[in-house]
This record gives C-alpha cells, structure tokens and sequence, in this order.
C-alpha cells in the first residue's frame, strides 16, 4: 500500500483491482459440499412430501366410508373436502410447474424433459438435483423468479405465487369456518415480513426465500413450499372430519324422547308427536315399535302392535282422538351405530283429549257499549291465535292481533260471539258467549270538580270549569262541555241568564262570582257535553256561596 507521501502507482492500483475482482468471484462461488448438502435435504423434503400426500388420501378415504354409513350428516363437509382437494392439486400445480421452468431454463431443456428426469430418479431411488448441472446458477432462476421487479411485490412469478398461496389459505380458512379457524395451523407464513441480510431492516417474504439463489436452493425451497401446502391439506382435511363427529352425539348419556305438537288435544282431532333419540345421530333413520306401553325391563311392548319408520331421523305418530281423557302409548326405538349394531331404546309417554271450547272475555266488563271500541280477547285452548276464527251475532269484530279483537255494537240489546278453530284441513265450532249491550252512560255534571252545593268563591275561580264526568265506567270516554246557561240575581232580585260555551267560565261570569256574598246562589242549567255518541245534555247544577 501506499504511504501518505507516496502516491499509489499505476501497477499498485491494477494490482488492488485484481485482488477486488477475486474476493468477488470467490464469494459468488458455491462450493460442491454446500451444493451436495443441498442436494440431500431436498431428497429428504421430496420423501416427506409422498408421506403427506398418502396422509391427505387416508382422510379422503374416511371421508368415502363415513359418507356411504351417513350420507346425510357427512355430505357437507364432504364436498367441502372435495373443494380443499381441488384447490390444493391447482396450487400444488402451480408451484411445480415453477420448479420444472427454472430448471427447464438453466439446464437448456423442455419442462417435460425434467419432468421425465425427475420421475426416472425416483423410480430409480436416485437423487434427482444431484443429476442438475446448473445447480449453482443464480442469474437465470432469480431472472425467472423476479422479472424486472425490484423486490418481487408485484408483475413477477414469485409475486403470483405469494398471491396465490395467500388466496388459498383464504379459502381454507372460509371452508372450516370461524368455530375451527382459530385452532387451524396452515403455515405457509408469506404474509409477514423478515430482517434483512445487512440486519438495519425488514424484506419481504419474496426477497426473503428467492432473491440471488443459487438454482438448488430455489429447488429446495419450493418443494419445502409444496410440503407446507400438503400439510396444509392434511389439517384442513382432518379438522373437516373431526367437526363431523364433533357435531354429532354422545354415547355416555342416550335417552328415549317423544316431543308432541300439543298434548292438549279436541275431540275429532290428531295427536301429533315427534319420536326420536335425544342424544343419538339425527340423520339415522329410527324404527319405531309402537303400542299401549313397554316393559322397561324386557322391552316387549303391549297393545295393538305397530311399526312407523323414521324419516330424517325423527318418526311422526298420527292417532286419532275419539275418546276422552288421558290417553297412554309406548314402544321401542331401534337405530343401528355406526358399526352396524342395533340399539333399542323404550318410551312411554301419555296426552290429554278434551271436549272443544273456546274463551271469550270482555277486557272491560261483561256488556257491550254502543258506539265504542270494546276490547275482548278470544282464545281456544291448545289452537294457535292465527288458526281462531271469530264472528258477531250484533255489529262488527275485528282482529288486532295476539287473539284480540274489537267489537262495536250499534243497537239491540244483546250480541254473540261465536268461535271456531281450523283444525284438520276444516273448520270446527268452539263456542259462544253472550253479552249484553248497551247504551253510554250519561255523564255526571260538575262545576270546580263538584256536583254542586256549597262553594268557596276563591274555590270556583281556582278551577273556573263546567265538566261533564262519566263515574264508575271503565272505559277510557270523554265528553266535553260545549255549552250551557249561567243564571244569577241581580240587585233588584231579578233572575238574568248568561250563555256559557265551551266549559270554561268567562270573564262576566267570574266576575260576578267574585263580587257574590255569602249565601248568593247561581245555576248552570242546560249544559249540552258531546262526546263519541254524540251531544246529550246532562243536566244542570246548582251552586251556593258560602265564603
């Protein structure tokens, strides 16, 4: 080297670029070991990969077996293993046709002749890359590989790839569902980024595993890729089997049920139950052994014997209703498992049949009023609200929902409300109920929300209104005063009459109220109220000062 005072000559500064040109071309040489090494991890990973392909295919055979047993319980999740299948045989494609082009583009040859060279090494137990020449090239694979993209992320191979396993571990994850996803371990972690070689920073997944590799790394890599994508399928796979048996039923705990539509039922109806295993497989199909009872012990059941098949799992028991009170059955149920043995499970269980009748109760009180809502309620006992059909002997009746109604009379002085119920594809009557009609009360007379009497004037000017009152009714009715004559006596002892409307006192009348004197009386007669029936007048009321 040079000292400070002694420039570098022009043989130093070849000689220095000679060293520099070596030490690069020693670091771009791979040696032999390392691509021998290579050579022999990539021959394990491609053993590995058959085991996980047979592992894929003992799961798919389980999945044939158990659908032939249970078509009905395994069908869905069997064509979603059948989309797994297909998606990962695409996917797998893909990267092989990968692997076969980068070495097809090294070597000089067609990607069938490497197919065919590799095929012929593993029929011949050979090692497959170590028969590769160009094993240490770097610039075609990672031309392949990368384009004229920097960093791969887009418009490259390995960009197409990423995309494409990113896609598929979507899919996946969408065909075991949210309850399986989050136990689901897929691998393939391409998503996320890696630190780089210089240690300052992050690359991607792309720059990561392929960026200036030599050829049988590249080789190796995909095919660990492949690996990972035939585990992937192996865990999908399986957790779709499991979620079978994971929805199914359990043997510790297995007991008779019989569920009925209503056990409640009317004199020339149906009873109606459903029969099954409550803890069984619902998709078997149960025999049913069916008769007046079952000895829990023998399991021989007595009575007029017969058989219903099940469907769906579930048998339906249809008798008809002819007699009263309480009614008893029982039987047998027999399901095969899935080994093929029979299991027997015994049920009794018991009903009610009942003359039809219906319930029909006013909300207010036992009368119909003319001219106003009156609400009732109407029911059957056992029959759904929307199956109750209603009418009136004496005005009209109409549906608000939930089973009441409301009635509005107009005249007469009774009025029946007959029910029926449809019942077995017709209509059958339930009932009637009688009420009597009647006219809205007349409304009560106030002044000062009194009936009259004795007042105090600071006690009238407080509360300056004529009203009309309807006591002891309960319906919710208003009437309001609209007019009425207010009488008083004047000086001379002459009675004079002041027209009032509406209910509130006016300013002459107030005023003469405040200037009365003890024992002065004034009258508020002809006070017309009109209300949902229309104006009636309600009488008068009289009033006498005291203080």
């Amino acid at each position: 080297m040079a000292a400070k005072n002694c420039p570098e000559t022009p043989r130093q500064r070849m000689i220095s670029m000679m060293y520099l040109v070596l030490t690069a071309m020693l670091a771009l040489n791979v040696s032999k070991d390392i691509l021998q090494a290579f050579a022999v991890v990539n021959d394990s990973i491609v053993q590995t990969n058959a085991i996980f392909k047979d592992k894929g295919e003992f799961y798919y055979k389980n999945f044939e077996q158990a659908l032939a047993l249970t078509p009905g319980k395994v069908q869905e999740n069997y064509d979603k293993a059948q989309i797994v299948k297909k998606s990962t045989v695409e996917l797998l494609s893909f990267v092989e046709n990968i692997k076969y082009e980068i070495i097809a583009k090294v070597e000089g040859l067609t990607v069938e002749e490497v197919k065919q060279m590799e095929e012929t090494a593993l029929a011949d137990g050979t090692s497959f890359l170590r028969s590769v020449r160009g094993t240490d090239n770097v610039s075609i694979p990672h031309r392949y590989l990368f384009g004229n993209s920097e960093d791969g992320s887009s418009n490259c191979v390995v960009a197409d790839l990423k995309n494409k396993i990113m896609d598929y571990k979507k899919q996946m994850t969408d065909l075991v569902g949210e309850k399986y996803a989050k136990d689901l371990k897929l691998g393939l972690q391409v998503e996320k980024d890696y630190p780089n070689v210089e240690g300052d920073g992050t690359q991607n997944w792309q720059m990561t595993n392929f960026a200036h590799n030599v050829l049988a790394a590249d080789v190796v890599l995909l095919n660990k890729i492949i690996l990972e994508i035939r585990n992937a399928e192996s865990e999908v796979v399986s957790t779709l089997f499991a979620a079978v048996d994971a929805e199914g039923f359990s043997f510790d705990k297995v007991e008779a049920k019989v569920i009925a539509k209503s056990n409640y039922v009317l004199t020339g109806s149906e009873y109606e139950a459903e029969i099954f295993v409550a803890a069984y497989d619902s998709k078997q199909q149960p025999k049913i052994i069916l008769g007046s009872g079952v000895d829990s012990v023998s399991l021989e059941v007595s009575g007029d014997v017969q058989t219903i098949e099940g469907e769906d799992g579930v048998g339906y028991y249809k008798v008809g209703a002819t007699s009263i009170g309480e009614q008893k059955f029982g039987g047998v149920i027999e399901v095969i498992s899935r080994s093929g043995v029979v299991s027997k499970y015994p049920f009794n269980a018991s009903y009610f049949v009942a003359q039809p009748s219906a319930t029909v109760s006013a909300d207010k009180m036992n009368v119909f009023y003319k001219g106003v809502d009156n609400p009732v309620t109407i029911s059957v006992p056992g029959v759904p609200n929307e199956k109750v059909r209603a009418s009136i002997s004496n005005g009209s009746l109409s549906p608000t929902g939930g089973g009441h109604y409301i009635v509005r009379v107009t005249g007469g002085t009774e009025a029946v409300i007959n029910v029926s119920a449809e019942m077995d594809g017709g209509s059958r009557p339930m009932g009637s109920t009688k009420f009597r009609v009647k006219s809205i009360p007349t409304p009560v007379p106030r002044v000062a929300n009194k009936n009259g009497g004795n007042f105090s004037k600071a006690e009238i000017i407080a509360s300056p209104y004529v009203t009309a009152a309807l006591e002891n009714f309960d319906f919710d009715l208003k009437f309001n005063v609209v007019s009425y004559t207010f009488t008083y006596k004047d000086g001379g002892g002459d009675l004079l009459d002041i027209s009032g409307q509406g209910m509130m006192l006016n300013d002459q009348m107030k005023n003469l109220i405040s200037k009365s004197r003890r024992g002065d009386r004034f009258y508020f007669d002809n006070i017309i109220a009109a209300g949902p029936t229309g104006r009636v007048n309600i009488g008068s009321v009289n009033i006498r000062i005291t203080q």
